[in-house]
């Protein structure tokens, strides 16, 4: 029997995975009894296993959006036996056993059905792809089959985001009365290898190591609502997450503890190129350019507005020209914002914008609508801006 989460090969006798732990087995929603997955009736009582979920998410091809699917599809050809390095997300929803007793198995299939909807909103969001549903969890890949060099920050960003989608739409999914709707999520970063991908979008894969098998154990050590990733993850994220060490913890099948880290939440923006955290040589040359951008400050003092695109390779010194900029401008009454845009960000209108906004008011991914509300009218008050009539 194979495993839906890790692929391992099981003694058609196993419950549970012998590589990874994930259960081989779920409940008929009719009576209880354990079913065998990928059968379609229940030995039991004959019930039919198939949920108006199951078939809206049959297939990669009945849930990917269509600009998505032509970005795999053009690519497959390529993809096949490559190696690949993705981040892996792999999240389950907590208590959905004690759940389905008490929704009854209509209703818990509705909820499924919703959840599911919001997971695939959040991550092709930013262009992951659902790999596997796993009951009431899924296993998504970030870098694979779409190929992205951020992949690891865009794993953390959906989950992210799926934890405060499910915690903002959790009273409307579930009864108040039947208590909280939380998930938890492990992730981590690793090679794999991709097979081959089929006209439904179907992709088989090999993992290298331990990639998927480590996130896997990272999402069931996870506390409810939380996220927990490796080592190798929180490398390529440090500057734009925050962490909370987890230290060491014991993971079955691996010799030595392994790192781990809860992921709290997104710092606030720090330019990759910020030139403030380096050790700065003399500034030379660019007079030219350093005395136009002056001249152009000149007329924003006189009320009319400027815009002025500064273009050249990488590494010939854009930001250090800026930095220089804003050091003469510093004893100046200036209000100096900085926003960025982000190869994820292309379908967000107004995205340098909204990030300057962010940033200059401090406000945090994880902050809810009123405190968003809160900070952004005290940064409008900041800088004599009537926040009743703009803040809107």
């Amino acid at each position: 029997m194979k495993c839906p989460r890790c692929q391992a090969e099981n003694d058609a006798s196993a419950r549970f995975c012998e590589d990874c732990g994930a259960r081989l087995e779920v409940a008929c929603p009719s009576c209880g009894t354990p079913v065998t997955l990928g059968k379609k009736f229940c030995r039991s009582c004959g019930a039919a296993l198939t949920t108006e979920a199951a078939g809206r998410f049959a297939s990669p091809e009945s849930y990917t959006p269509k600009h998505l699917a032509e970005k795999i599809l053009a690519s497959k050809g390529a993809l096949v036996g490559e190696h690949k390095l993705v981040t892996v997300l792999f999240c389950d929803l907590v208590g959905s056993t004690t759940l389905a007793e008490r929704l009854g198995p209509e209703a818990m299939h509705v909820l499924l059905g919703r959840f599911f909807e919001i997971v695939l909103g959040e991550v092709h969001r930013y262009e992951g792809t659902v790999n596997q549903f796993l009951g009431d969890g899924f296993m998504a890949l970030f870098g694979a089959p779409i190929a992205h060099e951020d992949h690891a920050r865009r794993a953390i960003l959906a989950a992210l985001s799926l934890q405060r989608a499910i915690g903002e739409r959790a009273p409307t999914l579930v009864d108040a009365a039947l208590g909280q709707l939380r998930v938890r999520m492990g992730l981590n970063t690793g090679p794999v290898v991709v097979g081959a991908i089929g006209d439904d979008l179907r992709m088989d894969y090999t993992a290298v190591g331990d990639t998927t098998n480590l996130a896997a154990r990272f999402q069931q050590l996870a506390e409810p609502g939380t996220i927990v990733t490796s080592d190798a993850t929180v490398r390529l994220v440090r500057r734009d997450v925050e962490v909370e060490p987890l230290g060491p913890l014991a993971v079955r099948g691996k010799s030595t503890p392994v790192p781990a880290y809860r992921v709290t939440g997104t710092r606030l923006w720090s330019s990759p190129g910020n030139v403030e955290e380096r050790t700065l040589t003399p500034f030379v040359g660019r007079q030219r350019d350093l005395t136009t951008l002056q001249e152009l400050v000149d007329f924003v003092e006189t009320g009319q507005g400027q815009v002025v695109a500064i273009v050249g390779e990488p590494g010939v010194g854009k930001s250090r020209l800026l930095h220089e900029l804003g050091q003469r401008l510093a004893s100046r009454p200036f209000t100096w914002l900085e926003g960025r845009c982000v190869s994820y960000g292309a379908s967000i209108p107004f995205l340098p914008v909204l990030d300057s906004l962010r940033v200059g008011c401090g406000i945090l991914a994880g902050d809810n609508p009123a405190t968003v509300a809160a900070k952004l009218r005290a940064g409008l008050d900041e800088v004599g801006v009537e926040s009743t009539e703009s803040a809107p």
